[in-house]
């Protein structure tokens, strides 16, 4: 009978002492040696490993992701951390910051060394922190905690939608009648009406908040992107000089179907799919002399990392928050900053749930509980089983979004740099707000209070019942707001490492973190 591994994983805690030092923007100690013993255990080359490969090949993306997850999704935030050199290609910036901004906002992009240049607060984790100038007024880097949870959400929504406008096509053939159909999804989200004619035609006009192909795309905060591959693809090329090789993008950009490794199905009939820079380990897209710069392999643990990627935590909870969350249906901002959604098919395989604990929370006072969700499935090669996802359902608690683009006045326009206005923004799913001050896309409100004071448009109602609360009830909204906290994961407790106090050398070791090295089929070797 084959197991179910669903229950949360009380492992007995592993010592730490003399285990290396991780911090943000890791260096690789294969060339930077040092007396802490800090960074990332593994070279460049050693992370490429076998390349893509399939599920026979050890040490292939294909086979770490299919029998090692927990590996694999370490192996993606150690790549996540490191700081890319010029030899391995990083830089120049896209056309070295020269040409046209109206085609090609790359150019204003900062260049960095590392994914946490960008998304590097709390110190260790896939955070908040960095700026560019892709757009006049500027765009804050978001928080990409709970960013898989995003990307499934978003897809199961434009399931929906399509699966509406295609019944709306077949019955206005049907009856040789226009169909008119409410986008309502069973989220609880509308987006508006579409018509469809008896001859095929759809008419579009009241689609509201979404493109009208229906596609709800998730990253950026105008509602860009359709995928993590797609948009770690692009940041890597856009952000940090370097090409990524990706056959997937390439065969769905040309009108193709491929299923990635972390499971997104990539129809490029169906979608507009961005192109990588090259599909070829041989090309040289920006002729800086270096080729594959960015292997397949190295893109496939990428997009599985940041499809597991922790959610934000729940901080502490008392008379004042809870008030705050009343407050927060009560004021009107849950019409738009949804608290729950549902998942049908998670295609992740663990969970990890984060919430405030005095006692067991040695360093930050937050305790993570980590939840395998796989199915371990022998297949009689000799190798570790394949550990398949359970894709059940899932609950998104304190996600405060409705995946829809909404305007909210002139407080939140933003100027392109064609002159154009940008008028409709992507709700800002409100967990991990807490820790991500300044606020807006542009990060030119400095507390939550002004930037909820700033809301206009379609919130306008909303951002007047706020205004006119007393300084007590505003202060109890804030603290709950205030709650809905970012972690650094190497620094929280969880039952995977809880850490120990009594080690002579706490707080600096005996923490406790979100040891996924336990999970290792070989713990021994290590990231």
């Amino acid at each position: 009978m084959r197991r179910r591994m669903r229950a949360a994983l009380w492992l007995p805690a592993l010592s730490i002492a003399g285990v290396a030092t991780v911090v943000a923007q890791s260096v690789d100690k294969s060339v930077t040696p040092n007396n802490a013993n800090a960074g990332i255990n593994k070279s460049l080359a050693d992370e490429i490993g076998a390349g893509r490969g399939d599920t026979l090949t050890p040490g292939s993306s294909a086979f770490i992701i299919a029998r090692d997850p927990a590996r694999a999704i370490r192996r993606g935030r150690q790549i996540f951390q490191r700081k890319f050199r010029r030899s391995q290609g990083q830089g120049p910036l896209s056309g070295d910051g020269q040409g046209d901004l109206h085609t090609n906002l790359a150019i204003g992009a900062g260049l960095a060394d590392s994914c946490a240049a960008c998304h590097g607060r709390p110190r260790g984790s896939a955070g908040a922190g960095g700026d560019v100038a892709t757009r006049p007024d500027s765009r804050d880097a978001p928080h990409l905690f709970g960013l898989g949870l995003k990307e499934m959400l978003a897809d199961e929504i434009t399931f929906e939608l399509r699966r509406i406008r295609d019944g709306a096509l077949q019955e206005a053939r049907a009856t040789g009648r226009n169909s008119r159909k409410l986008l309502f999804v069973r989220q609880g989200v509308t987006y508006g009406f579409i018509t469809a004619r008896p001859n095929g035609s759809l008419d579009t006009s009241e689609v509201q908040g979404v493109n009208v192909d229906l596609r709800v795309r998730p990253f950026f905060l105008h509602g860009g992107t359709i995928s993590i591959r797609e948009f770690l693809v692009g940041a890597f090329n856009a952000e940090m000089g370097l090409q990524s090789v990706d056959p997937d993008l390439d065969r769905a950009a040309h009108n193709g179907r491929v299923v990635t490794p972390a499971g997104m199905v990539l129809d490029g009939l169906a979608d507009k799919i961005e192109a990588p820079p090259t599909a070829s380990p041989s090309a040289d897209p920006d002729q800086d002399g270096v080729t594959d710069e960015i292997p397949t392999s190295i893109v496939d643990f990428m997009e599985f990392y940041l499809l597991n990627y922790f959610k934000p935590a729940l901080g502490e909870q008392n008379t004042q928050t809870q008030a705050g969350r009343a407050l927060l249906d009560q004021v009107g901002c849950t019409s738009c900053h949804m608290a729950q959604m549902v998942i049908e098919r998670d295609r992740r395989v663990a969970d990890v749930q984060t919430a405030f604990d005095p006692v067991r929370g040695n360093f930050n006072r937050l305790f993570a509980t980590a939840t395998t969700l796989f199915q371990p499935v022998p297949d009689n090669t000799g190798f570790p089983p394949v550990k398949r996802p359970l894709r059940g359902s899932f609950v998104v608690d304190n996600f405060f979004s409705d995946l829809k683009r909404h305007d909210l006045g002139q407080g939140f326009h933003e100027i392109n740099y064609d002159a154009t206005l940008q008028n409709e923004f992507l709700t800002t799913p409100l967990w991990g707000v807490g820790s991500t001050g300044p606020y807006g896309h542009d990060g030119r409100s400095v507390s939550l209070t002004e930037v909820i004071l700033r809301h206009g448009g379609e919130a306008q109602a909303a951002r007047d019942n706020f205004a006119a609360l007393s300084a007590t009830a505003k202060g109890q909204l804030l603290a709950f707001l205030n709650s809905l906290v970012l972690f650094p994961p190497d620094d929280t407790a969880s039952n995977l490492d809880p850490g120990d106090r009594t080690n002579p050398g706490f707080p600096q070791f005996g923490h406790g973190s979100i040891k996924l090295t336990v999970l290792f089929n070989d713990p021994g070797d290590v990231e």
